[in-house]
């Protein structure tokens, strides 16, 4: 837990300006969208402030970098919902989203623990050594997902980023680890009738 006097725990002021320009004041140093997205993802809070009018305009930047991700290909966000989401902003009911898709992130999140705690338990004793790992990354790979809705995904579930894995691979990985809980199947059940 941060204390009160430590200066970690004090949100990082960013001022933006009229070209743009993002500036970072604990580091007295330009920076870029790429560099709020790492913060994010290491759980740095910050707040970005018109460096004109003064207003608060950190909702603006984070949408940004939804956005920026989205283009980068890392699409997250479903064309359905997109639109959905586009389509309350006309309604009479608005106010009750943010608070739905916070408790919604915060359910997947202890979802997404649950399932974790349970593999583990279950496969777990049976895995060789290396592949725990192999499923900590596909883990965090969904995490780093989730950190792109920072500011309804609770901030004690949010990971570190890890590199993403092509498509190629990653199904390589599945089918290796099919090919392994085979193997162990058929060792496991070889090993049965002479324990009897």
């Amino acid at each position: 837990m941060k204390q009160t006097g430590d200066t970690s725990a004090q949100p990082v002021i960013v001022k933006k300006y009229a070209n743009r320009r993002l500036y970072n004041t604990e580091s007295s140093s330009y920076i870029t969208l790429d560099n709020l997205a790492e913060m994010v993802r290491k759980d740095r809070d910050f707040i970005v402030y018109d460096a004109k009018s003064g207003d608060d305009i950190t909702r603006t930047v984070l949408t940004q970098i939804i956005v920026e991700e989205e283009g980068k290909g890392n699409a997250l966000l479903p064309t359905n919902f997109l639109r959905q989401l586009i389509g309350v902003y006309g309604s009479n009911v608005p106010n009750m989203v943010p608070k739905y898709l916070e408790q919604a992130m915060a359910n997947f999140a202890r979802q997404q623990e649950n399932v974790r705690e349970t593999v583990s338990k279950t496969i777990g004793p049976f895995l060789p050594p290396g592949i725990e790992e192999v499923g900590r990354k596909n883990m965090a790979m969904m995490e780093r997902a989730m950190t792109l809705f920072a500011p309804f995904y609770p901030a004690e579930m949010k990971a570190e980023p890890q590199v993403a894995q092509d498509d190629q691979e990653y199904r390589e990985e599945i089918a290796a680890l099919r090919a392994e809980v085979e193997r162990l199947q058929h060792e496991l059940a070889a090993v049965k009738p002479k324990a009897k």
